[in-house]
């Protein structure tokens, strides 16, 4: 998932012509951060495909139909290729608009790679992250959900029981998770949570180039350090990773483990923190979980269809004409294909804005679709399955702090998460 170079910005406006030439208006404000399923409904009414204008000036085609949307993730003449790409961001751009920046030092990572050079990539890290090779983390992760569930009920006795559900809860979980898994110190934890915040918010470019400086450095140099002294972690293993005799040199390995560390954290801080507030605004459903535990897992992947984590992936450029939804698109042009649009199409998903934790969800995409479907997955499913589970088991009167239009999601089109999630624990 293209969570390291999301495109994010303060809020801007746009319009979006449709392939037929009428005016379709679409501001990406604060009104599309906080609901872009009406962008999305109203762009599916008016077309298969659409021109839209990024935040940043960025010029794209927009599919948002389940079928067009999935097309175009496993086109293999839509690229991700950064390197090859920066031309047709240039020829894309607002002349008004500063160029994008590209950071070579944290960019050469499987997700803005293609084939051949994205499958030598992907085989070097996939290993660790099947559904069997974390199962072994599940005991582990159920005890650092128990301790911050402790601190959680803490901190509500001594204040006037309202936490913070994403920065006491469903950001620390994951985090810690990912920096065990890394072999990241735990003094170093808080760094990389500032850093990666900062990385994916809407802050000032000089800013957002400070943190990405910062967390380079501290990724060249953790490299190093497992180098001189190898330890039972995953960056050692992606350091002594070997296939036909391949290894990863050292701007890959820097670029993976930021990838990593950025990714495999910040889907299951949505997914948890989505899903709960998903949750809390139907008590029906609510009630339905607490009564069959054993739907967590369905409620899981229902979680991950209404409230994707990731919104729009990267940013691809087409390296050949090609066709999509009907309209012929020229080489040098971007694409993007909104996940969280493809999963609530009601041509795929019957009254796609409900939550149904019994619905059949086989077939959205919110890990993605294709070669660069998320290597994170199965961790992302355990994490969430046993945060929520240990969550509602704890308090199962846990109810919304405040009003529902009081909160905030991120200013990105690439993440869909909430900024805080002000709870009451029973």
């Amino acid at each position: 998932m293209s969570v390291p170079d999301a495109e994010t910005s303060q809020p801007d406006s746009t319009t979006v012509d449709s392939p037929s030439g009428a005016q379709c208006p679409v501001r990406l404000d604060e009104q599309f951060f906080q609901d872009p399923y009406a962008t999305y409904t109203a762009l599916r009414e008016a077309g298969r495909i659409q021109r839209v204008s990024l935040p940043q000036g960025t010029h794209a085609w927009m599919v948002t139909h389940y079928a067009d949307v999935r097309t175009a993730l496993a086109e293999t003449h839509l690229s991700n290729d950064v390197g090859a790409g920066r031309e047709a961001f240039e020829r894309n751009r607002d002349p008004d608009k500063p160029p994008v920046k590209w950071d070579p030092a944290l960019s050469s990572h499987m997700l803005n790679s293609d084939p051949p050079a994205h499958t030598r990539l992907r085989k070097l890290v996939v290993k660790a992250f099947t559904a069997r090779g974390i199962t072994h983390m599940r005991p582990r992760t159920e005890g650092i959900a128990a301790a911050l569930l402790d601190d959680l009920a803490q901190r509500a006795a001594d204040g006037d029981g309202t936490v913070d559900l994403i920065g006491d809860f469903a950001f620390p979980l994951p985090i810690t998770v990912i920096c065990e898994l890394l072999g990241v110190p735990d003094t170093d934890r808080e760094a990389f949570r500032d850093w990666g915040s900062t990385i994916l918010s809407a802050s000032p470019p000089d800013v957002i180039a400070e943190a990405r400086s910062n967390m380079g450095q501290y990724m060249a140099s953790l490299v190093a350090a497992k180098r001189a002294e190898p330890a039972e972690d995953l960056v050692t293993s992606l350091i002594e990773a070997s296939e036909d005799g391949d290894r990863l040199n050292d701007r890959e390995l820097v670029s993976m483990v930021f990838l990593l560390l950025l990714a495999g954290h910040e889907t299951t801080v949505n997914l948890i923190a989505s899903g709960m507030l998903a949750l809390m605004q139907a008590p029906d459903q609510l009630a339905k979980l607490a009564a069959d535990p054993s739907l967590m897992p369905r409620a899981i992947e229902e979680f991950l269809r209404l409230e994707s984590p990731v919104n729009v992936p990267t940013v691809r450029h087409t390296t050949a004409p090609i066709e999509l939804a009907g309209v012929t698109i020229e080489a040098g042009d971007l694409v993007l294909a909104p996940l969280c649009a493809a999963n609530r199409d009601p041509g795929k998903f019957p009254d796609p804005d409900q939550l149904d934790v019994t619905r059949d969800t086989a077939g959205h995409i919110a890990f993605g679709h294709g070669v660069h479907y998320c290597v994170g997955a199965p961790l992302a499913r355990m994490e969430g399955e046993v945060a929520l589970r240990a969550l509602l088991t704890r308090f199962p009167d846990i109810t919304l702090a405040v009003d529902p239009s009081d909160l905030r999601w991120a200013h990105s089109t690439t993440i869909r998460g909430l900024k805080s999630l002000p709870v009451r624990l029973s």
